[in-house]
């Protein structure tokens, strides 16, 4: 079970991985996927994911995927052992002998946004609008854990 974009259909996992999509679609400047927040979430942009994500799935029908994200859940369903391969697997040990000036760097193209190029004002208002969002989100995933 999972949910289908209200909008463009695409499968969802859970309510976070929705909010997320929903969000970061409409922020990236789909106008359809922004519509249908403005209408079935007022206030959308102010809420976190978790928020978001409850606000977002009372508005929305759990669907039923033939194969949702195998290479995530396979085995373990069943009691069986999760699969020798997973999600992400080659990246485990990218980055474990890296130098701390390749933070520095990755700060220096964060600031110029992303792949040394400069970005125009619009772009930087996004990633900033980007980054308050994911602080936002971080701070009320903290305080859901402490409280």
């Amino acid at each position: 079970m999972g949910y289908a974009c209200p909008v463009c259909s695409d499968p969802q996992a859970d309510g976070g991985h929705l909010a997320n999509h929903l969000a970061f679609t409409a922020m990236l400047g789909d106008d359809a996927h922004e519509a249908w927040l403005d209408k079935h979430v007022p206030g959308w942009g102010e809420m976190g994911e978790t928020e978001l994500a409850d606000a977002a799935t009372e508005e929305v029908e759990t669907v039923e995927f033939p194969q949702v994200f195998e290479d995530t859940v396979g085995g373990l369903d069943d009691g069986g052992d999760p699969p020798a391969e997973r999600s992400g697997a080659l990246f485990d040990d990218a980055g474990r002998d890296h130098d701390h000036a390749d933070h520095a760097h990755a700060d220096r193209m964060r600031d110029r946004g992303g792949a040394g190029e400069s970005t125009d004002e619009e772009t930087a208002a996004i990633l900033e609008e980007a980054r308050e969002m994911t602080r936002r989100m971080l701070e009320d995933d903290g305080e859901d854990n402490n409280g």
